[in-house]
C-alpha cells in the first residue's frame, strides 16, 4: 500500500489521531480536504452559529495553509447545513469573510439533519500551487 501524504494543521494531530482520519491528503497535484467543522481545540462543537462557522474556516484555512496553499487554490467546495431552510443566510452572510477572490470555485450544497452537534461542515478540493498543469 502507498504511504498517504497526510497535512496535519499545527496543534490539532490528536484530535485527529483519536477519530481516525487524516485532516488532507496531497495527491496528484491536489489537497483533498477533509469536512471541517466548527470544533473547539478539544473536539467540540462552538454552540453560537456565526462562530462556528468562521471556526470551521479557521480550522480549513489552517490546513490549506499547512500544504502550502490558500482559499484563492481551492476548486471544489461541499458544504453541509443542518435545516439549510433557517440558516442558510446567516451561514451566507459569513462566508465572504473567508471565500476568496474570483473566479470562485465550484460549489455543492446539501442539508443534512446531523452533523455530529454541528450546524456546518466544509470539505474543499485545492489545486497544490507547485503543481503543473497536464
Amino acid at each position: 500500500m502507498t504511504q498517504r501524504d497526510v497535512v496535519f494543521p499545527p496543534g490539532r494531530q490528536a484530535l485527529y489521531e483519536r477519530n481516525r482520519y487524516s485532516p488532507a491528503v496531497r495527491s496528484n497535484g491536489f489537497l483533498f480536504v477533509s469536512g471541517q467543522v466548527g470544533s473547539q481545540e478539544d473536539g467540540s462543537a462552538e454552540p453560537d452559529l456565526e462562530a462556528q462557522v468562521r471556526l470551521a474556516f479557521t480550522n480549513l484555512n489552517a490546513i490549506l495553509g499547512a500544504a502550502g496553499c490558500s482559499f484563492d487554490d481551492v476548486v471544489d467546495v461541499t458544504v453541509f447545513m443542518v435545516d439549510p431552510q433557517s440558516t442558510f443566510e446567516r451561514i451566507w452572510k459569513i462566508v465572504p469573510e473567508f471565500w476568496g477572490h474570483a473566479p470562485h470555485p465550484t460549489l455543492t450544497g446539501i442539508g443534512v439533519t446531523w452533523l455530529y452537534g454541528f450546524q456546518f461542515e466544509i470539505k474543499v478540493i485545492a489545486r497544490l500551487p507547485h503543481a503543473t498543469d497536464e
